[in-house]
């Protein structure tokens, strides 16, 4: 019996996915484990992997698809002994009733081509009652891209909706803006085309008397819209700073590198701060929690995720067992979670949880800033600049020394103030002593 392949959901909030790449094609024996797909989440590029044996039958979404629910059959497997062809031809042949209307309706003008009529009801499949043009979201994208006139398209979709093919095979029309030349009185006609695809909030927003563009949200940002506003709405922030001295720490971490330099490992300052906030977060665990209503969770371990700039938006894959980990195992995770971060191969256990975050932009030149609790974490720690600065030394001289600002952002319905701060001095004792993190 044929098996549905189904859209998985490939984390516990997806909902929706692209279906970026089919690394198999019609007609493909498939067994369990082997790679299918690339499918495209909010947050990562993942593979998606064939659970059942069998011949692939028919794909049913082609790759480049954006928006296919979990859930959504994407292909059909031919079991074993069946015939693949015979599977195949199912799924068409069971569309077959519902295209037939538009064929009959494309063939019908053709045969009345002579009559002046319908010649000129012609273009009406691809449009709404409202009188808007029925494309699929991705076609008018590529449409505008190509610059294509969508009213100029015939569509073979289901009622005449334009679809990606009739749009691809479609050519651009460098005619169209000396049509709209002589279009000032219709301007408002004009302009009001494209708030179809602007929804009314934007449109609310927009002043027209200033050049712009307007570019949908990415999944990606969506969701970080949708937890920051949920962690800046729910968690009630208390923000500690802290300046510390990092003189010692880059001496340790350059005589570390040079024992190191033979292995092909390089500790970075951020490698180093993550052990320290792990440390820290061990030595004041009232900090390592989450904040659960009715309950609060401890941890006992200290999984410190890392704030990693992206295309297109921010994640923040996980350094397990920071405490734990020596330097350089911290910087071969780091270097390989940020590779994979970028290139959007992380898997969803990689940057979802975590029991506190770590953001440094120092590296960017910002001296301070106060950073988002990242939910549902009750502590995050954000990073600024080192510096030289005039310092106090021991013995009450005055001198230089390259100094940091730590800022503690904390949920102040876990965690006290008094014990954020008592974080915040180990979390600079382990910078300022860094031989404590090694002993």
């Amino acid at each position: 019996m044929p098996i549905d392949i189904k859209m998985p959901a490939l984390s516990p909030t997806m909902e929706e996915g692209k279906l970026a790449k089919w690394l198999v094609k019609e007609g493909d024996t498939v067994s369990s484990g082997d790679i299918m797909a690339e499918i495209e989440t909010d947050k990562a590029t993942m593979e998606f992997e064939a659970v059942d044996e069998g011949t692939i039958g028919k794909i049913l979404i082609a790759e480049g698809t954006d928006g296919v629910k979990v859930g959504t059959v994407i292909a059909i497997l031919a079991g074993e002994g069946e015939d693949a062809s015979a599977v195949s031809a199912a799924p068409a042949a069971a569309s077959a009733p519902a295209k037939a209307p538009t064929e009959a309706k494309a063939e019908a003008p053709k045969a009345a081509a002579p009559a002046p009529a319908p010649a000129a009801s012609a273009p009406a499949p691809a449009a709404s009652k409202e009188g808007r043009i029925a494309a699929s979201p991705l076609a008018k994208r590529i449409a505008a891209d190509k610059g294509v006139d969508l009213a100029a398209v015939k569509g073979s979709g289901p009622n005449g909706r334009i679809v990606r093919a009739d749009v691809e095979g479609a050519k651009s029309a460098p005619a169209k803006p000396a049509a709209a030349a002589p279009a000032p009185a219709a301007g408002s006609a004009e302009a009001k085309a494209p708030a179809v695809e602007m929804a009314a909030e934007t449109r609310a927003l927009l002043d027209d008397r200033i050049p712009h563009s307007v570019e949908k949200l990415s999944g990606m940002r969506k969701v970080i819209a949708r937890r920051l506003t949920q962690s800046m709405q729910e968690a009630p922030h208390i923000y500690l700073t802290v300046d510390v001295r990092l003189d010692k720490l880059m001496a340790l971490r350059a005589e570390i590198n040079s024992m190191l330099e033979k292995q092909g490992v390089k500790v970075s300052v951020n490698d180093m701060l993550i052990k320290a906030l792990g440390r820290a977060l061990i030595d004041v665990p009232e900090c390592n929690v989450t904040f659960a209503g009715n309950e609060l969770i401890k941890y006992a371990r200290a999984d410190v995720s890392v704030a990693v700039s992206i295309p297109g938006g921010l994640i923040t894959p996980i350094v397990q067992n920071a405490n734990g980990k020596s330097f350089s195992e911290i910087a071969k995770a780091t270097k390989d979670l940020g590779k994979r971060a970028k290139e959007g191969k992380l898997q969803p256990g990689e940057y979802q949880g975590g029991t506190a975050s770590i953001s440094n932009m120092g590296m960017m030149g910002i001296k301070q800033f106060t950073a988002v609790i990242n939910p549902p974490q009750a502590t995050i720690i954000a990073v600024g600049a080192g510096e030289k600065r005039p310092w106090v030394m021991p013995d009450d001289s005055l001198g230089v020394a390259t100094v940091m600002s730590a800022t503690g952002s904390f949920d102040h319905r876990a965690v006290d103030g008094a014990d954020g701060a008592r974080l915040m001095a180990a979390f600079r004792e382990y910078i300022e002593t860094p031989l404590g993190m090694v002993a």
